[in-house]
């Protein structure tokens, strides 16, 4: 990235102005909104200019607003990045929204570029001043919290332990290949596995359920044997390397970054051969936490939640925590597959960090249903815990509060998010990451939140008169 400068208004784009050309409504209220919190998009610039030397020289660069704008729209219209380009250069109220205006837009890769700077603490950080901001305009007062959690998936295929080794094996490869074209000597001493390596991890993939009891254990020992010969020899081509010298520097730099993904492949490797040894050779039950589930996303996690479709989800847990007027106050991306009755007591306490108090009404499923949940809720002083109990012979205390009319009226208030999470995998592009990188996720989820509370917010402050919008702002 390069210096990040305020683009000026030409006199084209005052005359274009003077038209009347007209934002949707929501965006407009979008655009509105950040103009008026200036300080929402200082994060950003720090994010733009770390780890910049000189970041105020250089050639210009897309500005902290036009990046936020941006994303924001991404994820509003929930569009790729060469569509979001495509959109703002084809249209002048887009070109307005993102304050491009009659300046060139940049190609879509430079778009990635600057989202990628963008950190999870900016993210979260942004969203928390977004709500502030509502509460400040008197549009949401933090009454009442549905809480709820969901998966988002990572962009991974279906992993077995034989797809794993032949994704180990053919990544391998590739890299050794790319760094002998830059060795001037070439590579000595790897051979070529793919083929034998694909061969056996698809006679793997096609056996029934009888044939593996007898010819799985056999091919998977084929297979074991090959990967760990082409990891020592992919190691061994690095070390080898690394020691060549007489080259020119960018040779060099190109030579060590091969190096260094060598070494991380090699690692994650490893730990695919040592798990399927003890899966299949050993019989052994593997922790779900030890495992990897692809060497592409390693910080991929497995998600049991009892779905009747889907009994296994890859990716991470999401907590989501919304309130009656459909602003994501509270959001969290777990690690592992912790139980949702983990979550109550430490959402209570963000609630009362940004709101300065306990809500009136907070619902969720029985997932979250606890004895120590219960007293948490009335020790911080909610007003009525809707949570149904889970399992057990309920006592008749507890059975006549959850037959009890203000029971089934917050039950029936929670289960609206479940169209909210609805909403942000089919609208907002949150049902599947295909960003790399665990910061990349969250970053991903955070602009989806983002992107939903704004929406949120310029649909409530258009319809709250303007009187009392201005009278309390």
């Amino acid at each position: 990235m390069s210096r990040t400068l305020e683009p000026q208004l030409s006199f084209a784009d005052l005359e274009l102005r003077s038209l009347g050309l007209q934002l949707d409504p929501t965006l407009r209220g979008i655009a509105d909104f950040f103009q008026d919190h200036p300080a929402l998009v200082e994060q950003v610039r720090l994010d733009l200019q770390r780890g910049l030397k000189k970041p105020h020289s250089g050639r210009n660069g897309m500005s902290p607003e036009q990046t936020l704008l941006s994303l924001t729209l991404m994820r509003v219209k929930n569009w790729d990045y060469r569509e979001l380009r495509e959109r703002i250069n084809d249209g002048y109220t887009l070109r307005h929204f993102t304050q491009f205006d009659s300046h060139q837009v940049p190609k879509h890769d430079a778009f990635n570029r600057a989202f990628n700077r963008l950190t999870p603490a900016t993210m979260q950080a942004i969203n928390q001043a977004v709500v502030q901001a509502a509460v400040r305009l008197n549009l949401e007062d933090g009454k009442t919290l549905r809480v709820d959690t969901t998966v988002v998936e990572t962009n991974i295929h279906h992993p077995t332990d034989a797809t794993l080794l032949w994704d180990a094996v053919r990544t391998l490869t590739r890299l050794v290949g790319e760094l002998r074209e830059q060795l001037p000597r070439g590579v000595k001493g790897f051979i070529n596995r793919t083929r034998s390596a694909r061969r056996r991890m698809q006679a793997l993939e096609r056996m029934t359920a009888q044939q593996r009891q007898q010819q799985q254990t056999p091919k998977y020992r084929e297979l074991l044997s090959i990967s760990r010969q082409v990891v020592t020899a992919a190691r061994r081509v690095a070390a080898n390397a690394r020691r060549v010298k007489r080259i020119d520097a960018v040779t060099a730099a190109k030579i060590r970054q091969l190096c260094q993904e060598i070494s991380h492949y090699s690692e994650l490797a490893d730990r695919i051969i040592d798990q399927t040894r003890r899966r299949v050779l050993e019989q052994e039950q593997v922790p779900s936490e030890e495992k990897v589930y692809s060497i592409f996303e390693p910080h991929t996690d497995l998600i049991k939640r009892g779905k009747k479709l889907k009994p296994v989800e890859f990716g991470h847990k999401i907590f989501l925590a919304e309130s009656a007027q459909g602003l994501i106050t509270d959001y969290q991306v777990l690690t592992g597959n912790p139980s949702d009755t983990d979550h109550v007591q430490a959402s209570l306490e963000r609630h009362k960090e940004t709101f300065d108090c306990a809500p009136d009404l907070y619902a969720g499923d029985r997932g979250f249903y606890s004895a120590e949940n219960l007293e948490a809720c009335q020790k911080a002083g909610v007003g009525q815990e809707c949570i149904p109990q889970r399992g057990g012979n309920k006592s008749a205390e507890r059975e006549a509060i959850e037959r009890s009319a203000a029971f089934k009226k917050g039950q029936r208030f929670r289960v609206g998010i479940e169209g909210r999470i609805s909403v942000l995998f089919r609208g907002r592009g949150m049902k599947r990451c295909r960003a790399e990188g665990r910061e990349r996720f969250e970053v991903l989820v955070g602009a989806a939140v983002l992107a939903n509370n704004l929406m949120r917010i310029a649909e409530l402050m258009r319809d709250t008169k303007p009187s009392t919008r201005r009278r309390v702002a």
